[in-house]
């Protein structure tokens, strides 16, 4: 065993990583949403303010990051594996990072049109986040609620796997009915990334459900 999970058995834990990570959950669903709405946007002006407030949530999303990092370095007695806390820091600013990454392509490319399909993709990305939130509000409870954090994961699982159905009949409907190929390039890009964030929400599962079995 190793010895930081030894002295976790025995030792007052610190517990100033919990509200970072909540903090970084709520910062991705109100990016996620944003997205939704930015998507969803005719207007190029509103679009670009939407982005900005996209934006501003990631660069809140680097000083959480870095704030985690910086709280680890300092801390003897770790909640959890020191390993686990930063992979899940990372994780999850990764995933915020690939939202952002959507909504800047959006206002890049200013495609002609966007597909309901993206909407709905978006839309699964936002639903990662909320449940993301409602781990991290119990993550301090893991011990006593390995089985509920482990559904919610299950259930992010899910979605990555409905996600990559509607990207793939979103491909299959550019490929059918767009006929300029420039804007086929631009959807194919945006649809991509939007895909990818829900794959980058699972890494965030995955970490969990690693942290619940070392818990087991």
């Amino acid at each position: 065993m190793k010895i930081d999970r030894f002295l976790q058995l025995f030792v007052v834990k610190e517990k100033k990583f919990y509200p970072l990570y909540i903090e970084q959950a709520a910062n991705i669903e109100m990016a996620a949403k944003l997205l939704v709405e930015l998507l969803q946007e005719q207007s190029h002006d509103r679009q670009k303010a939407l982005y900005k407030d996209v934006k501003e949530y990631e660069h809140r999303g680097d000083m959480i990051t870095a704030k985690l990092y910086e709280e680890l370095n300092k801390t003897f007695v770790t909640p959890f594996d020191r390993e686990d806390i930063n992979r899940l820091g990372s994780s999850m600013d990764t995933l915020l990072d690939f939202i952002h990454d959507a909504a800047k392509r959006m206002l890049m490319y200013r495609p002609k049109s966007v597909n309901q399909l993206m909407i709905a993709m978006a839309q699964c990305i936002v639903e990662d986040a909320k449940i993301l939130g409602q781990i991290m509000d119990i993550l301090d409870q893991i011990q006593k609620r390995p089985q509920e954090i482990n559904e919610k994961c299950v259930r992010i699982k899910q979605i990555e796997h409905d996600v990559d159905d509607l990207y793939e009949e979103f491909m299959s409907d550019v490929f059918a009915n767009e006929k300029d190929a420039i804007e086929l390039v631009k959807l194919k890009n945006i649809g991509q990334v939007l895909e990818d964030a829900t794959d980058r929400a699972k890494d965030v599962s995955d970490i969990l459900k690693g942290i619940i079995i070392k818990f087991a």
